[in-house]
Order: structure tokens, then C-alpha cells, then sequence
């Protein structure tokens, strides 16, 4: 399938451009080609790999911040020409753009905003079928009422309500990970797995019913530290999960199916976790056909704050040497109808999906089947040679 994107610095970098400490991965050609560490500078983009070989290292240097304002790194070339360099026609003896993230583990933290929450709710009593969705969704918001999210997860009002949904047959293990006291966190996809900006992203061809999930995505190192934050694609194939909670593997993990990017902004003097609490991610989908999807989700509106999240994923139980990135989930569920009254929302092929902050920049993928997207076949011991090849091991 054709693909054409044109990535600039216009449509992906944040509003206020290159004034945040904005780190990534970028594709190195060569006899030795590889991934390294990169930092975007006004006057270009620069190898890190001097300093760690690996993003998930670099998240590990103390006084990370300093380090980079004083190292001078490898210039590769500028930020434009990586930019325009990225997606599926990339000319492999330039630079181009990957996702930023490498040996970190991709996990999801899932049904943190009361409004997917319900729409979970809704996939499973509908058992996966999308023309029996709406009617559902009136009779399980007549019983929540509107001030449903308000509710805070594990209180003594979430636990009143509990027995009040189990009274009308309307409990769900949706809501049990929503208000009761454990976060749902799972593992999105294999490490090196992620796409970057530009990329195809991919649904499974058995879907019928799927949607993306514009996040912010958290950068944790191997202590718990947070340093700092990124946009990402949650795609979501509703009638897989909807039939069976068990298939949420196949619902979520599939080729090119985690989309992470443009870039992490870290922690500093412009941006700070505060910002991410407040953030808003904004979607947009263009379809072939002349449709346009429009949406937003808030930060402020998450039931979890972020930091419990990240305490909930690390901790004595789970530890993560090489650090995870994790998706703070969505408050976006499309529900309008597409094609056929009361089906909702769905992809179709080709669909431009544009996720945005004004802070954190855009993510652009456009979608294609799974089994037709590009095959991933760099892992870790590709990884490794690549390494040792270039002498960074």
C-alpha cells in the first residue's frame, strides 16, 4: 500500500520547538548500520551513542540533564532532513527517524478514565459485536449516572457502588481494575517492538471493530524514576477483547500495532510531570474517503494519578533493569457512527491517525493490516551484533 507522509519540523516538534531536552532514536547508515541514542539541538541532531549506546542506558546516567547540555555529541545531520527521512520510503543511506525507545519494556496501564472504562464495559456485555453497543451503553450510563467519574479507585464510595452494580448485574472485571484498588498494567508489546512517527501502524485483518488510543506515554528508568514523557498509540481491536478479556493479547499486540513518538521530552526547567498531569492529547483521523474523526483527552479527567501508575508497574513485586516506558492510558473512545447507524467507530485501511500536544509534539502513522505491514525483524540479538559491530559494547 502506497504511503505518503511528509514529516517536518512544523507538523511533529512541540509548540515552543527545540526549547525542551527532546531525545530519541534515529536509524544510522553504514557498513555498520544501526540505532543510536540521538538529542535534537537547534543547530541539528546529534549521536549519543558516545555517551550510551542505547536510550534505556542514557536513562540510567546520573545527572542526565547536565550530561547533555555539555556533551557535543556526534552531528548527524539536521533536524529537517531526519524528519523528512522517516516512514516507509526512507532512503537507507541517510538518517532516519525510529521510535524512542529500545531495551525499555513497552507496558500499558488500562481503564484509567471512567469513560473508556465504560466503553470496556459496553465491548464486553456486547460480547465484541458493534451494532449491539449503543443499546448497552444506555442501560449501563442509566445505572453509573454522570458523576461516575468522580469516583476515586480503592475509596469507600467506590466499594458502594461496587455492591450497588453487582445488585443489578452490571459488575465488571473492567470495573473492578477502574475503581477498585489495583491498576490494570500489562505488557503492550515486545521490546525494540514500536513503531515510530511516520511508520505504518498495523490492525489485525480478523478485526471489524477497532480504534486508536491517543496516550501520554511515561520514560522510567530501572529506579522509578520518571524523566520524562512521549505520545503513543494504544491500538485497541475492540471485538477481540470485547468477546473474551483473555484474547487481550491478540487485541493489543500484534505487528507495528504500538506506534511511540516523535520524541522524549525530558524533565527540566520547561516541562516537569505537573505538565503531564495537565496535558491534553488531541487526535485526528483522516480517512481516504474524506472522513475526519476529531477528538481530545484531558490528563486532568484520569482517575490514577501517573506517579501511582509507576509505582503500581515497579515495585518489591516487579523490577525493570532497563527501564519501561508506560502508556497512562486514554479518555478517548469513538463512538459516533462511521457507515451503518449504531456501528460506531472503525478503522479503514489507509486512515491517517495524527496524535498531538502542544507540548510533546505529533505522532503521524497511517494504517494497514498487520500481516501487511513491514515485518519486524530487528530484535535483540540484531541489536547486539549491531553493537559490537560498532564498538559500543
Amino acid at each position: 500500500m502506497p504511503y505518503a507522509l511528509s514529516l517536518t519540523p512544523s507538523n511533529t516538534l512541540p509548540t515552543d520547538g527545540l526549547r525542551g531536552t527532546l531525545v530519541g532514536r534515529a536509524w544510522l547508515p553504514g557498513e555498520h548500520a544501526g540505532p543510536a541514542p540521538i538529542l535534537l539541538r537547534e543547530d541539528g541532531v546529534y549521536d549519543l551513542s558516545t555517551l550510551a549506546p542505547t536510550l534505556s542506558g542514557l536513562f540510567e546516567q546520573e545527572g542526565l540533564l547536565p550530561r547533555l547540555q555539555s556533551l557535543r555529541g556526534t552531528p548527524l545531520c539536521s533536524v529537517e532532513a531526519l524528519l523528512g527521512n522517516s516512514g516507509a520510503d526512507f532512503n537507507s543511506e541517510l538518517p532516519s527517524l525510529l521510535a524512542p525507545a529500545d531495551l525499555q519494556v513497552l507496558k500499558a496501564a488500562g481503564v484509567t478514565f471512567a469513560s473508556s472504562m465504560i466503553e470496556r464495559v459496553i465491548e464486553e456485555r456486547a460480547g465484541g459485536d458493534a451494532s449491539l453497543a449503543e443499546g448497552v451503553r444506555a442501560k449501563v450510563r442509566d445505572v453509573l449516572g454522570e458523576d461516575f467519574a468522580s469516583i476515586k479507585p480503592g475509596s469507600e464510595k467506590a466499594q458502594q457502588v461496587k455492591a450497588l452494580l453487582q445488585e443489578q448485574d452490571l459488575w465488571s472485571q473492567y470495573l473492578e481494575v477502574g475503581i477498585g484498588p489495583d491498576a490494570e498494567i500489562f505488557t503492550k508489546a515486545p521490546v525494540l517492538a514500536a513503531v515510530g512517527s511516520g511508520a505504518e501502524i498495523g490492525i489485525h485483518p480478523g478485526s471489524v471493530w477497532n480504534n486508536p488510543e491517543p496516550e501520554v506515554v511515561l520514560a522510567v528508568n530501572s529506579h522509578g524514576e520518571v524523566l520524562g514523557a512521549t505520545l503513543g498509540n494504544d491500538v485497541n481491536l475492540r471485538d477481540f477483547e470485547g468477546r473474551s478479556a483473555l484474547l487481550l493479547s491478540k487485541a493489543k499486540d500484534n505487528n507495528a500495532s504500538c506506534a511511540i513518538g516523535p520524541f522524549i521530552r525530558l524533565f527540566d526547567d520547561t516541562f516537569d510531570i505537573d505538565d503531564v498531569r495537565n496535558t491534553v492529547v488531541r487526535l485526528r483521523v483522516e480517512g481516504d474517503d474524506g472522513y475526519v474523526l476529531q477528538g481530545s483527552s484531558s490528563m486532568d479527567k484520569i482517575s490514577r494519578d501517573p506517579l501511582d501508575l509507576v509505582e503500581q508497574a515497579l515495585n518489591r513485586n516487579h523490577q525493570y533493569p532497563d527501564g519501561f516506558l508506560l502508556f497512562l492510558g486514554t479518555l478517548f473512545a469513538p463512538t459516533e457512527d462511521r457507515d451503518a447507524p449504531g456501528a460506531g467507530f472503525t478503522h479503514k485501511l489507509a486512515d491517517r491517525v495524527i496524535i498531538s500536544s502542544e507540548q510533546l509534539g505529533a505522532l503521524h502513522n497511517r494504517v494497514n493490516h498487520s500481516d501487511k505491514a513491514p515485518v519486524w525483524q530487528f530484535g535483540l540479538n540484531a541489536l547486539m551484533s549491531s553493537l559490537a559491530a560498532r564498538g559500543l559494547l
